[in-house]
């Protein structure tokens, strides 16, 4: 698998089983992850990431922990004992929280890369103030990712308009997720801040995530395939910008 292959995920943001394991046979070997995210787990539980991992894939499981450190870090070793290769936690959970769940990684022999969710991509400005939050988003999301940075996590899901800005603070420090990634032409839908795959990954995205676009596309393989390219065009780019 290619570079910029590797780093796309899927989200299977789709009804049940029947509906995801479809695309994860349609998709395979054309993605890097799939993503299982909380609508489809609450349906199918653990059964469906292991039947996904059974076909020789890698699974993101994007639950986005929020609790108490304790009850965090016994998820994050039962995501772990499943296999799953990256799992979400709230860096708004604190520090402590964050610890928990590093350490509870750190005690399993393959560990799920722990990704610190940074700011929703569906925020606005308006929302976060709405919610207590003074700084500007950008601000936001900075001092969340010196929260999870100082906690030892090396991952974090920022929207491709924060990216830029985290690479210059942290360079390579921590690998970033990035979601609200939208092709040319299609609808923003319920994202607010989003961008191209190309511009994503120049602003420094380490993996794009990517779900009604490939999945609603007429040829879902086809609509992988053409996001890998404009991934692949940018990669090239972001190389030459750093020789």
């Amino acid at each position: 698998m290619n570079d910029a292959r590797s780093r796309l995920i899927v989200a299977l943001d789709l009804p049940g089983r029947a509906e995801a394991m479809d695309a994860v046979e349609r998709l395979a070997g054309r993605v890097g992850y799939f993503k299982i995210g909380l609508e489809i787990f609450v349906r199918e539980g653990p059964g469906l990431v292991l039947e996904v991992l059974q076909r020789g894939e890698r699974v993101f499981l994007d639950l986005k922990l929020h609790d108490i450190p304790n009850t965090v870090a016994g998820a994050v070793r039962s995501a772990g004992r499943l296999g799953v290769h990256m799992l979400t936690l709230h860096a708004s959970g604190g520090r402590r929280m964050l610890e928990a769940a590093r350490d509870a990684a750190a005690s399993m022999p393959s560990p799920p890369m722990l990704l610190a969710v940074t700011a929703l991509t569906s925020l606005s400005e308006d929302e976060t103030r709405s919610i207590g939050v003074a700084d500007a988003v950008e601000a936001w999301v900075g001092r969340l990712a010196g929260i999870a940075c100082g906690a030892g996590l090396t991952g974090l899901v920022a929207s491709p308009l924060e990216v830029a800005g985290l690479r210059r603070q942290y360079g390579d420090k921590l690998k970033i997720v990035t979601p609200g990634i939208r092709p040319a032409g299609a609808e923003a839908q319920d994202q607010t801040r989003t961008a191209e795959p190309g511009q994503a990954i120049l602003a420094g995205a380490d993996y794009l995530v990517v779900g009604r676009p490939i999945l609603r596309a007429p040829d879902p393989g086809a609509a992988a395939d053409l996001i890998v390219g404009q991934m692949e065009n940018a990669l090239r780019a972001r190389a030459q910008l750093k020789s």
